[in-house]
């Protein structure tokens, strides 16, 4: 695109399409998410479970990439991933991690931190079984995260595991399994016109309850 700098600076979007009124929000910050995320399904959002989830290595480097969140509940919400690949280091190294949801149809984000821990192996293993079968060996075949030679040795490597798994079950392998964040922190986002967005913070207190405050755009 010609001039795509200029472009970029002169980009300017406002929004108008929902509030975020006091009325309307409860004491209960899972409610408000399943409202949001009942309302991007019904929207036909792209991909609404998507998520970028960011951690934080051992030495203080930051790492964001997308997960979809496959549960949520009280306890917090849930994905599943290689516990070997750099998200997975960087969970052993420090617990602490951020969960963002952004669907730009509603002009709406979700901000939730908190800290990740494994999920049970039976809650793993139910969900690796719900998988088609080709995930299932594709679970197996990569090393997430490692350097490979080539695209042919990926390849390679799950048509091997696709001939050996014929006629076998596909169990979990001890790689692989679940995280649930359990959050301290959720921020709801809306858009409003003149930048001057609508955000509300709850915050987990001491005793299980959230505290709500509205914070300046």
């Amino acid at each position: 695109m010609k001039d795509l700098k200029s472009f970029i600076h002169q980009l300017r979007r406002d929004f108008a399409s929902h509030k975020l009124e006091d009325h309307s929000i409860t004491s209960d910050p899972l409610s408000l998410f399943e409202q949001w995320m009942s309302e991007a399904v019904k929207a036909e959002v792209a991909e609404p479970n998507a998520m970028v989830l960011s951690t934080v290595s051992a030495d203080g480097i930051p790492s964001s990439r997308i997960v979809l969140m496959r549960d949520y509940s009280s306890d917090g919400f849930v994905f599943f991933t290689n516990y070997n690949s750099r998200k997975g280091q960087n969970i052993q190294a420090n617990d602490h991690a951020c969960l963002l949801f952004f669907w730009p149809d509603l002009e709406r984000q979700i901000r939730i931190t908190g800290k990740i821990k494994k999920t049970s192996e039976k809650v793993s293993d139910e969900y690796f079984m719900s998988r088609p079968r080709e995930s299932r060996i594709g679970a197996w075949t990569s090393a997430q995260s490692s350097r490979i030679s080539s695209r042919d040795e990926l390849e390679q490597r799950y048509a091997e595991l696709e001939k050996s798994f014929q006629e076998k079950d596909i169990t979990r392998p001890p790689h692989w399994g679940g995280y649930v964040l359990a959050p301290v922190e959720i921020e709801f986002w809306q858009g409003r016109p003149s930048r001057l967005h609508d955000r509300i913070l709850f915050e987990k207190e001491s005793n299980d309850e959230w505290k709500v405050s509205r914070l300046a755009p």
